[in-house]
């Protein structure tokens, strides 16, 4: 799965939760699951603005500071780059993390143009324990004329706040689909140095 679909289902994910839930379900949600609900409330009421869409600086601003704070980069970046992050260099994992957040956030902020709508999302129940620093909040997304989809989400605490690190869209993992994608960029380069530099390249186009 390329990086590209990869912000599209997370551009989907995030729509999805923005329909509004009934009073019973939002009072009971717990704090990773309400992570997710206002940070798609926000997406929302930026979609209705039909300016919104066409403005690209306003858009990449609303991804990095609205959107990518609950997104956990590190663990994702770490998570991608599979056995090749264990024999990384400090300064190469920086860079790979700053590179790997770039290109997600333009890509990300290029799927605004995306419509969804008509999506009834259920939340399936989640118990929290205080000593819990990973979930997975499962969902149920229903629109009529199409099949339902689980897409679940993989998140951690750190610093007391919930973050998201994986997705999956009826079982299948974003983060693996897009370790597949990398672990052929580093047989086909030979370094991860290269691999960032031509990360780097795309952001820069």
């Amino acid at each position: 799965m390329t990086i590209q679909l990869f912000s599209r289902f997370l551009l989907l994910a995030f729509c999805l939760f923005s329909i509004p839930l009934t009073a019973a379900t939002t009072n009971n949600l717990q704090a990773p699951q309400l992570i997710i609900e206002n940070t798609s409330n926000a997406l929302k009421e930026k979609l209705q603005n039909s300016d919104f869409a066409k403005n690209k600086a306003e858009i990449r601003n609303f991804v990095e500071q609205e959107i990518f704070p609950h997104i956990d980069t590190v663990r994702m970046s770490a998570l991608v780059l599979g056995k090749y992050w264990r024999t990384a260099s400090k300064e190469q994992k920086v860079q790979f993390i700053a590179a790997f957040k770039n290109l997600l956030i333009n890509t990300y902020s290029a799927t605004f143009s995306e419509q969804f709508q008509n999506w009834r999302i259920e939340y399936l129940p989640l118990t929290v324990a205080a000593d819990d620093k990973s979930v997975t909040v499962k969902t149920t997304v229903h629109q009529a004329g199409k099949p339902e989809a689980k897409i679940d989400y993989s998140m951690v605490q750190r610093n007391n706040e919930w973050l998201i690190y994986d997705l999956k869209i009826e079982g299948i993992s974003l983060i693996i689909s897009n370790r597949d994608t990398f672990s052929q960029m580093m047989k086909d380069n030979g370094s991860l140095d290269t691999v960032i530099t031509k990360l780097e390249e795309k952001n820069n186009l």
